[in-house]
């Protein structure tokens, strides 16, 4: 296991800013981007009169090859490949932008650059988060996950803003326009990747009976909490974004003020994972862990409740802030538990687990709001997400000083 440094004290920095620098601007551009081509894509679908079920066919389509190529790639990873890792995933969403932006003419289509966009977009996922690990050093590595997380935010936000910018008033944005400022943002992150060179010195040729086991690290004291918990939290991100439009419309909430709560929480989100290394070292792994996950859990609980609109925007600013911390601690849990030698692939697991229940827990979602509403979602995942978090804490091993 990873010596790690106490939670609790300070340490001095070794992060390679060679290596940060471009490595957070190609995180930061390829969120962007791919948010952008993600949007763009199901207004081009409603452009093309397509039946509402084949925007979560491509949807699907976007995360499904991933759920069944990430722990082969995660291996790969564990040779010393996190940088070419970046370079194979930026060329593929290159490729995936040029079909959207020259031939976005039919179901299909959109349905196969978004296989390509999703595949590429796990190479970068996985190069991203191997690279956070290896340009902060041992003593560095929460604050540089936390610069990780923060430019991820910053991406993620600033997509969904170009799309918004452009279309202005518009029911549906110029869709070729996106394509084309998508296709630009790929061309960038392919020169940017450039500038990610390999570690040489790590660089680790290993035999196939060299790996740790998938079993083994699923025995990992605390690991299997950890992916329960990471899986539990990217759904529950994933399911606020989707059905708190709805619950505005269960509560005659305009969607300006639905917009504006989503981008509250995002920037609370963002603000947190600002403050994520500080408060690791303050407070602890354990702490931090039971007390951001309850915290989120509580957002959701009360989100259940009719509320005045005041009072929703204070609680998606908690709730972001929290969930902001909780969703960084599944990454750092899982490099806090991991052997040296299996760190892409336990990363590449957790991305695995996440994009199975991006594809299964929207659809069980659907049978649960057509039951009980919006809320008995909300109740469900608010109780998740208490569960997971002292599950998680509770496994959490002793720290090394």
């Amino acid at each position: 296991m990873n010596e790690r440094p106490s939670a609790r004290v300070a340490v001095k920095s070794d992060i390679d800013h060679r290596l940060l620098i471009p490595f957070l601007t190609h995180v930061t551009l390829t969120q962007a981007l791919i948010l952008i081509i993600r949007i763009t894509t199901s207004y081009r679908a409603i452009e093309l009169d397509l039946p509402v079920v084949w925007l979560g066919i491509i949807a699907t389509g976007f995360a499904i090859v991933p759920a069944f190529t990430a722990l082969p790639v995660g291996r790969w990873i564990d040779r010393g490949n996190d940088a070419k890792a970046i370079w194979v995933g930026s060329a593929l969403v290159f490729v995936a932008c040029i079909g959207f932006w020259a031939w976005p003419q039919s179901a299909m289509h959109l349905l196969a650059y978004s296989v390509l966009l999703g595949f590429g977009h796990m190479f970068c996922m996985a190069g991203h988060q191997m690279l956070a690990v290896r340009s902060g050093g041992a003593r560095s590595r929460e604050n540089v996950l936390g610069y990780y997380m923060v430019a991820a935010s910053i991406g993620q936000g600033f997509g969904p803003f170009v799309v918004g910018w452009l279309g202005g008033t518009a029911a549906v944005p110029p869709t070729g326009h996106l394509f084309g400022i998508g296709l630009v943002a790929a061309a960038a992150s392919v020169l940017v990747a450039v500038l990610i060179r390999p570690d040489r010195r790590t660089a680790r040729q290993h035999d196939p009976g060299d790996f740790v086991p998938i079993g083994q690290l699923l025995k990992l004291h605390g690991f299997a909490a950890v992916m329960v918990s990471s899986v539990v939290t990217v759904t529950a991100l994933d399911l606020l974004v989707i059905y708190l439009p709805a619950l505005g419309a269960e509560r005659q909430i305009d969607s300006s003020n639905i917009g504006l709560l989503l981008t509250v929480r995002s920037v609370a989100s963002l603000v947190s994972r600002v403050f994520y290394a500080r408060a690791i070292y303050a407070i602890g792994r354990m702490p931090l862990t039971l007390t951001s996950m309850l915290a989120s859990a509580a957002g959701f609980l009360v989100l259940a409740i009719p509320l005045s609109l005041p009072a929703m925007y204070g609680v998606l600013v908690a709730l972001g802030f929290a969930m902001g911390i909780a969703s960084t601690l599944t990454i750092s849990g899982v490099v806090h538990l991991a052997p040296a030698e299996a760190t892409g692939t336990a990363l590449t697991l957790r991305m695995t687990g996440n994009r199975v229940g991006q594809i299964v827990f929207p659809a069980l979602a659907g049978v649960v709001a057509a039951a009980t509403g919006v809320a008995g979602i909300l109740l469900a995942l608010g109780f998740g997400l208490a569960a997971s978090g002292i599950a998680m804490a509770m496994r959490q091993p002793p720290t090394t000083s």
